[in-house]
């Protein structure tokens, strides 16, 4: 133990002795281990970012939804305009068979869309309203800002109140607050009664998932969404009016289990593909599948950045060999002299393990300090570049990069960076060992 000791203090002593070039050496195993780091952080945030997403669809969820299939168009033109009317989708029949394939569901929640416009005052926008139950705030997740969610009141009574979106709320009601305000669909007038917290999967690969920016819905009771509107939305754009009949737009499915999920999915396909053939008019969409591809990828992508990162350690050994070995050469009437005194081969062979072992946990520390500081700073400074002088206008409003340090990469590159100085500091250690006494004090 003493010895080791000794050999530690003199390896350190020898390393301060040339200091450029130990941090010149050291330099390769530096970036290495913060490569890795940050590499790993980026994947790791990245990935916790979008099963976040996900999870905000509901894990345990199951989507169908109507989807317009290309030869679903019948169109019929005359005059200065062309109009057709398409029907398509999932019917009350459909939402009925699945209440009945599922009697073990938590909740069964259909969504039916209506309206083509949303107006308050001079302000339009197109709709994305929607006639569903109260149980859609638990199954979706929503949360409400302000004001109360649909009730089973609002059901009985066919009330026409509606919850909005957060964007909806922003947009037409800028300077007012929503609750108690009237707001229509086409012409028909809505009591606000609540204001749903805005919706992370806004713009973001949620979005995408879902097929839709949640913050610009505008929820009212289904039953109340029946009567006013029946089952015809007609668009009209351009000169051009389309007119989709559909009865269902979406049906959420809570399935009591995650274990159940992937089974429930695809006795749910089967159901679909008997009503549907070829399911071109409807579409499954499971979260938990979206999850666990999410979580694949994200592994693959952590394992592709470490062996990038890697690289640089390996190029740092490289170099903290090739130094040793000129440390070696160097050093070679030293080595003569400490063997002419007592000093075994397995002494000089330790010596120089100890101090390529010194060196690349000092450069791997460094590097650790430099890898976490780095990925933090690019958490907390990306989302900030917008608002930089100069250079803000590059960049758009809503960038993110979101990082997540995990001990493990610590760990690892850490470990790695030690290893590596064992490794590439063995050869250039027995062949200090393997210096001959005599032939090593007659060294100039």
């Amino acid at each position: 133990m003493q010895f080791f000791l000794e050999t530690t203090l003199l390896a350190v002593g020898n390393l301060r002795l040339r200091l450029l070039r130990s941090v010149l050496t050291a330099l390769g195993i530096i970036f290495g281990v913060a490569a890795v780091i940050v590499m790993s952080s980026l994947g790791e945030g990245s990935k916790r970012q979008a099963l976040d997403q996900i999870e905000s669809l509901g894990a345990r969820n199951l989507i169908v939804r109507s989807q317009k299939p290309p030869e679903s168009a019948n169109q019929n033109q005359g005059g200065g305009q062309r109009s057709f009317v398409s029907r398509f989708g999932l019917t009350r029949d459909d939402l009925e068979v699945i209440r009945q394939n599922f009697p073990d569901a938590l909740a069964i929640v259909p969504l039916k869309e209506i309206g083509s416009q949303l107006l308050r005052d001079e302000r339009r926008r197109t709709s994305q309203a929607f006639g569903t139950t109260p149980e859609l705030k638990a199954v979706a997740n929503l949360r409400i800002a302000r004001g109360r969610y649909l009730t089973q009141a609002d059901m009985d009574e066919r009330a026409l109140v509606a919850v909005i979106g957060a964007d909806v709320a922003e947009k037409l009601f800028p300077l007012a607050d929503p609750l108690g305000q009237s707001l229509r669909i086409d012409l028909k007038p809505f009591i606000v009664v609540g204001v749903l917290e805005p919706i992370g999967l806004a713009g973001g690969s949620g979005a995408a998932l879902i097929g839709r920016d949640i913050n610009l819905d505008v929820h009212v009771p289904l039953t109340g969404a029946r009567e006013t509107f029946g089952d015809t939305v007609v668009r009209t754009e351009s000169g051009s009016m389309q007119a989709n009949e559909t009865q269902v737009s979406e049906i959420y499915i809570s399935v009591p289990t995650r274990e159940r999920v992937i089974a429930d999915a695809q006795r749910l396909r089967r159901i679909m593909s008997v009503r549907h053939e070829g399911l071109t008019d409807v579409g499954i969409i499971v979260p938990y599948e979206l999850l666990d591809n999410a979580r694949k990828t994200a592994m693959t992508y952590n394992l592709v950045f470490g062996a990038v990162a890697g690289i640089s350690l390996l190029v740092g050994g490289i170099g903290i060999m090739n130094i040793m070995l000129a440390t070696v050469t160097e050093r070679t009437r030293e080595i003569g002299i400490r063997r002419a005194i007592g000093a075994t081969r397995r002494h000089i062979l330790w010596q120089f393990l100890i101090e390529t072992s010194v060196l690349s946990a000092i450069g791997g520390a460094i590097g650790v300090a430099l890898g976490i500081g780095t990925s933090v700073f690019l958490g907390w400074g990306v989302p900030r570049l917008p608002s930089v002088p100069y250079i803000g206008g590059w960049f758009p409003s809503d960038v993110t990069l979101p990082t997540h340090v995990t001990l493990w990469s610590i760990a690892i590159s850490f470990a790695v960076a030690t290893a590596t100085g064992l490794i590439f500091g063995l050869y250039p250690a027995r062949r200090a060992a393997a210096q001959d006494p005599i032939v090593a004090l007659r060294h100039d």
